[in-house]
This record gives C-alpha cells, structure tokens and sequence, in this order.
C-alpha cells in the first residue's frame, strides 16, 4: 500500500513539473523527437494534456486504494484509464499539433 501512495504522489508530483514546463523531457517521444518534429506541436496543450492524464490515472489510483473496490470494479476502474489514456493520445495527435 505504501508503494502505491508513494506512486501516486510520483505522478503528481511529475503532473506539476510539466505543467510548469520543467518537466518537458517526462513526455514520452517528444524528448527524443526532432527539432523539426517539435516544431509541429504546440507546447502548452501537450503539456495540458499530459499533466491532465498524470492526474487523472493518479486519482484512479487513488479511489482504487482507498476504496478497496472488489475484482469487478479495479477492472472497470482500470477500464475507465485505459479508454481516457486512449482519448488522451489521440488528443496529443490533434488538438495538440498545430495547423500547417
């Protein structure tokens, strides 16, 4: 249970960071990318996006822990994260990139 707390205090924690745009390289593939491809994103909304995913999987892991939900329900719960990780990374690959 410890360990859990503690993982959902580390993505908070990274939630703030990038929304403060400290924590630009804890976006997967956007640290590694061209400048070129950099270029086609716009900044702020990724940061927005991800910062919102971060917090939002952290406060699913929080009810999940604190509620002590049977099988079932961690696995809709798990399924509600899955589908608004799914809406975010499509997020990420619209909204997020700017119009040419």
């Amino acid at each position: 249970m410890i360990v859990e707390i503690i993982i959902t205090a580390i993505f908070i924690v990274m939630a703030i960071f990038i929304l403060i745009g400290k924590g630009d390289f804890l976006i997967a593939g956007y640290n590694t990318a061209s400048e070129e491809k950099k270029k086609r994103y716009n900044l702020p909304r990724l940061r927005f996006i991800i910062a919102a995913l971060l917090i939002v999987v952290a406060l699913g892991k929080i009810v999940i822990l604190f509620r002590s939900p049977d099988v079932v329900e961690s696995g809709i719960y798990s399924a509600v994260i899955v589908v608004i990780a799914l809406f975010a990374v499509i997020l990420c690959n619209t909204w997020a990139k700017k119009k040419d």
